[in-house]
């Protein structure tokens, strides 16, 4: 238990400076930042403290760090010199007055105790002395499909929102032909490897963490929260969920 409450001690001090970069910028969008690092951190602070001294804590806790200073990178470079994300000016508006204050938690603190609970695998792999077998292989191929799946994804995006007509247009090429979100579909199937991971270290029971992490992609913040209204701003979309799965990637069906 002292070992978990270190690992959110470690999440909740990266949301609290993430919290205070928002003050100086008035954009508590710098928490989709941070959110790869609270994990990554977490799953640092257990590999460092955990008695164990197998070989899988050290790698898994790599792993996490390479998946999270790509995709922080990104995020930062695809809201360099933006306004705030509307999913935030919304909840500001609701919040107001004292958003300020109030996004400790309901922003900042919400996502530092999320991000504890996905990398609970972290955990498992830092305190195991087993040697690596079938199954952390086997981890370590979905990890990197997914970690190949979003990266790649998340690059074909950034280049369609290059173009002059992106702000009206629907992104329905390369891994978007198959996939409406292809980006969540990549994180998605790299969390399920480390949890393999840990599985094969005998943690098993950390599977609340990808379970929590795929709800949240499909229900509450991923695929849900993007096509709330997004057939409204782009006339296409309509058609382009006819033809094209949501999750999942598959052959465009016939319109």
């Amino acid at each position: 238990m002292t070992l978990a409450l270190a690992g959110l001690a470690t999440t909740l001090a990266l949301m609290l400076g993430a919290w205070l970069i928002s003050l100086a910028t008035r954009n508590v969008g710098i928490v989709d930042i941070f959110w790869g690092l609270a994990i990554a951190g977490a799953g640092v602070t257990w590999a460092v403290l955990a008695p164990g001294d197998g070989p899988r804590g050290t790698l898994v806790a790599t792993l996490a760090v390479i998946w999270a200073l790509r995709l922080g990178g990104h995020i930062l470079w695809r809201g360099w010199g933006r306004p705030e994300d509307r999913r935030y000016r919304e909840i500001r508006a609701r919040n107001e007055p004292g958003f300020t204050l109030k996004s400790v938690y309901l922003v900042f603190g919400l996502q530092a105790v999320l991000a504890w609970l996905v990398a609970f695998p972290l955990l498992g792999t830092a305190t195991s002395t087993a040697p690596l077998g079938l199954l952390d292989y086997a981890g370590l191929a979905l990890w990197a499909v997914g970690f190949l799946f979003e990266a790649v994804a998340d690059a074909q995006l950034a280049a369609f929102q290059r173009r002059d007509d992106a702000a009206r247009g629907v992104m329905s090429t390369g891994l978007w032909r198959y996939s409406r979100h292809p980006n969540y579909f990549g994180e998605f199937v790299l969390w399920w490897g480390v949890w393999l991971m840990a599985a094969g270290g005998g943690a098993w029971w950390t599977f609340f963490g990808p379970a929590m992490l795929t709800f949240f992609l499909l229900k509450v913040s991923g695929v849900a929260l993007t096509e709330k209204d997004i057939a409204g701003r782009r006339p296409e979309y309509q058609a382009y969920i006819r033809r094209t799965s949501a999750f999942f990637p598959a052959p465009p069906r016939r319109a």
